[in-house]
């Protein structure tokens, strides 16, 4: 089993820069790949990021491209957000999860790729 739990969360101005944490742990070597995920006020969950655990692959959704920086660190089983130049728009609810192994190939993109998830932690963009 695999255990997901984000810190970091908080209320900024827009411009400022925030840094999220997502600590593994658990049977991580069953790990593929580790993502994160958002939801705004009444808006559905959507991609943000993600990172294979060997850290060789990152993907970025386009609302955060150039913005928003994700890397892993596998001796201390964390991955981290770093989030600069945020914007009001980018106020949610940020999930981070974790996608096992898994033959065939895999869109990190899509939230039901991943098999665990963490509970949450707020980020709030005052403008």
């Amino acid at each position: 089993q695999v255990q997901v739990g984000e810190s970091g969360g908080g209320s900024v101005q827009a411009g400022d820069s925030l840094r999220l944490s997502c600590e593994l742990s658990g049977r991580a070597f069953s790990v593929y790949a580790m993502g994160w995920f958002r939801q705004g006020p009444g808006k559905e969950r959507e991609f943000v990021t993600a990172i294979t655990w060997s850290g060789r692959s990152t993907y970025y959704s386009d609302a955060v491209k150039g913005r928003f920086i994700i890397s892993q660190d596998n001796a201390e089983k964390t991955v981290s957000l770093i989030m600069n130049s945020l914007k009001p728009e980018d106020t949610a609810v940020y999930y981070c999860a974790a996608a096992r192994y898994r033959s065939g190939s895999i869109n990190l993109h899509v939230a039901g790729v991943y098999d665990y998830w963490g509970q949450g932690t707020q980020v709030t963009v005052s403008s």
